[in-house]
């Protein structure tokens, strides 16, 4: 995050507390590809920084970090190697993932998605101080449903549907929350889609975020 943010932030913390209200910090990690990283959109727009603001709106909680690890392209192997090539010095109040798109584009089995995504999932819950509690799993958005993928929908949508059958299944055998933005990326209302074609835009994020902000704030206020 920058650091004119962080200031802001702090900020918003003061004058919560100079007006009575206990305040909760919040250091968060949003883990996946390109669409936790917001491509073709801009970095406000993008859903961990919408549900960044979102949290920063609420009057006892307060966002002093958030840290994104994802690139467009990415795989559960390429968000894998990310991630341990990293060094943490603390762990996270908050962990979303959502991974496994390019995964199904590439033609990667099944299979080896499932074993990536259980340690995509275990690296998650470590990076969270080992509390499956503060993780999030997002369902993969349906790119069947763009401009690019509408010639090859049918295939492409009963991809997604294994592939989120994969990681619902080893969020729910764990205890992680899941949240399904699926049906949103399905919905067919308009201005959903980025300029190139592919991509979510601000408007499907901010309703992903909406979607999520129940479940999210639960997890932030959980010890």
């Amino acid at each position: 995050m920058l650091s004119c943010e962080k200031v802001l932030y702090s900020e918003n913390k003061i004058r919560k507390e100079m007006e009575g209200t206990s305040v909760k910090t919040i250091r968060y990690l949003a883990l996946g590809d390109s669409y936790t990283k917001g491509e073709s959109v801009s970095q406000r727009e993008s859903f961990p920084y919408l549900l960044t603001d979102h949290l920063n709106k609420d009057s006892h909680s307060e966002v002093l970090e958030t840290k994104v690890i994802a690139q467009t392209g990415w795989t559960t192997t390429s968000l894998l190697a990310s991630i341990n090539e990293q060094e943490f010095t603390d762990t996270y109040d908050l962990v979303t993932l959502l991974i496994g798109v390019n995964n199904q584009y590439q033609g990667k089995s099944i299979e080896a998605y499932q074993r990536d995504f259980i340690q995509c999932l275990q690296k998650a819950t470590e990076l969270a101080g080992g509390k499956s509690n503060k993780v999030v799993v997002i369902s993969i958005p349906d790119y069947g449903y763009t401009p690019f993928g509408a010639g090859n929908r049918e295939v492409i949508s009963a991809d997604i549907d294994a592939f989120n059958g994969v990681n619902k299944s080893i969020a729910d055998s764990i205890g992680v929350s899941y949240i399904n933005i699926t049906s949103i990326s399905r919905s067919g209302f308009e201005g959903l889609v980025a300029s190139d074609g592919l991509h979510p835009s601000g408007k499907q994020y901010k309703l992903w975020v909406d979607a999520m902000q129940v479940v999210v704030k639960e997890k932030v206020w959980m010890k």
